[in-house]
């Protein structure tokens, strides 16, 4: 009998146990669940001509930043699929293996005429979404639209499967339409509560909607039935943290930082690692509460063996945060010039946002508030060219804010802060306007 996977589409294999394990491993790896990676070992074991969880194992080594394991297996799944596969199959394994590559405008232009082809390939669908996707990463200042538009052409093909909701759902939440994505992504949970990235979207919907209780609910209840080594474990502890600090409780947020987060307790890929660490450390800071230096430098230390040159300007950023943190100005000067170097020669799609937020960063961090302001004033509107998600961007904006305030701007400030309680509830920002009262 011929197989296929979850999604109807044809599989070139005869064995029974690999094609059942890919099917259960792709959804593993959908979800954001453990045991992805040796579900997909297993179907490889059982069929190793079979291209597609070889690939798809590669892309799990991409995700921890296992770069010579993920193009191996990237090359041999080419090998592969070309002595036995379908078009289908081939395409799909060129287009993961162009964005394991690092290869972000083909693999952007692959991904898009592989999904107009074949609307229902998740695997290749999900390569453009979420904070951390192609789109995210590719420095263009509408991917929250384009990730909402991509959902909307091909929702017809979906209708209530699980993953797509939880994506679809996360989409329109980033690109504005909150409510709206919050109820779909809480569609997608219902139908597969095992699901990190569901339980994660849901909680960027509370973020931006300002459900803060519900949202230390939600993770109270949920993250029990979640592993440790989950790929999204430390980051929906980070969720919480933020919740915390909405609170005013650093006591809580250093505590979450402490369990899940620091460099030596995290489980998370490298680039969570940074990332988190950084952004909650530098919150917990600018926001007026004491951080340890020894935490900044311990996380520091870490993060350079993992990023020690310039990469993902999202990354870079956070590099700036560390270095500015720890006034390692050789440090911050030395990735800025390559940085610089990158715009100038137009190898950088984000462009003169990233060096102007690492400026402006380190202005923060020496008390030149008048400096950061100047910097980042002119690059608010481009910060969304970094990727990440609104919930990790509005680190810069919350930085510029308490810029203005202790610059002594406070009408700028208020008129920010306006903005934003506005737009969502904030206990944080209504103590800030307080504070200028």
């Amino acid at each position: 009998m011929a197989h296929e996977d979850r999604y109807g589409l044809p599989l070139s294999t005869a064995s029974d146990a690999a094609a059942s394990a890919y099917r259960e491993g792709v959804d593993l790896m959908l979800a954001g669940w453990t045991g992805t990676a040796e579900t997909l070992e297993r179907a490889i074991a059982a069929d190793p001509d079979f291209a597609l969880p070889l690939i798809a194992r590669a892309r799990v080594h991409a995700f921890y930043q296992q770069g010579d394991l993920a193009r191996q297996k990237a090359a041999a799944a080419r090998e592969l699929v070309a002595k036995r596969g379908t078009e289908r199959e081939r395409s799909h394994v060129e287009t993961l293996a162009l964005a394991i590559e690092g290869r972000l405008p083909e693999a952007i232009e692959a991904t898009l005429k592989h999904v107009e082809a074949w609307p229902r390939d998740a695997v290749v669908l999900s390569l453009p979404l979420g904070a951390f996707g192609l789109f995210a990463f590719s420095g263009m200042a509408d991917h929250d639209r384009a990730r909402h538009e991509l959902c909307e052409r091909v929702a017809r093909h979906y209708g209530e499967d699980w993953w797509f909701l939880t994506m679809s759902g996360w989409a329109m939440t980033e690109n504005g339409d909150v409510a709206r994505g919050r109820g779909i992504t809480e569609r997608g949970f219902a139908l597969r509560r095992q699901n990190a990235h569901a339980a994660h979207a849901v909680l960027h919907a509370m973020f931006e909607d300002g459900s803060i209780e519900a949202a230390d609910r939600l993770v109270d209840e949920w993250i029990p039935t979640y592993d440790r080594a989950g790929i999204l474990h430390g980051h929906i502890r980070w969720h919480q943290a933020l919740g915390a600090l909405e609170h005013g409780d650093a006591a809580r947020a250093l505590a979450i930082y402490a369990d899940v987060l620091q460099p030596s307790a995290t489980q998370a890929p490298p680039l969570n690692v940074v990332t988190d660490g950084a952004s909650l450390l530098w919150r917990l800071s600018a926001y007026g509460h004491a951080v340890p230096q020894e935490l900044w430098l311990d996380a520091d230390a870490a993060a350079q063996k993992l990023f020690p040159k310039s990469s993902l300007p999202f990354a870079d950023v956070h590099m700036a945060l560390f270095a500015a943190a720890t006034q390692n100005r050789d440090a911050l000067a030395a990735r800025l010039a390559v940085i610089e170097q990158r715009v100038a020669e137009g190898k950088l799609p984000a462009g003169p946002v990233v060096p102007a937020i690492c400026r402006a960063l380190a202005a923060f961090a020496d008390e030149d508030y008048a400096a950061c302001v100047r910097t980042l004033a002119p690059a608010l509107a481009d910060v969304v060219r970094i990727g990440g998600s609104h919930a990790q961007r509005e680190l810069i904006e919350d930085t510029f804010i308490v810029a203005l305030m202790r610059g002594g701007e406070l009408a700028r400030a208020r008129s920010m802060l306006d903005a934003r309680l506005h737009r969502r509830p904030s206990l944080r920002d209504t103590r800030w306007q307080a504070a200028m009262a």
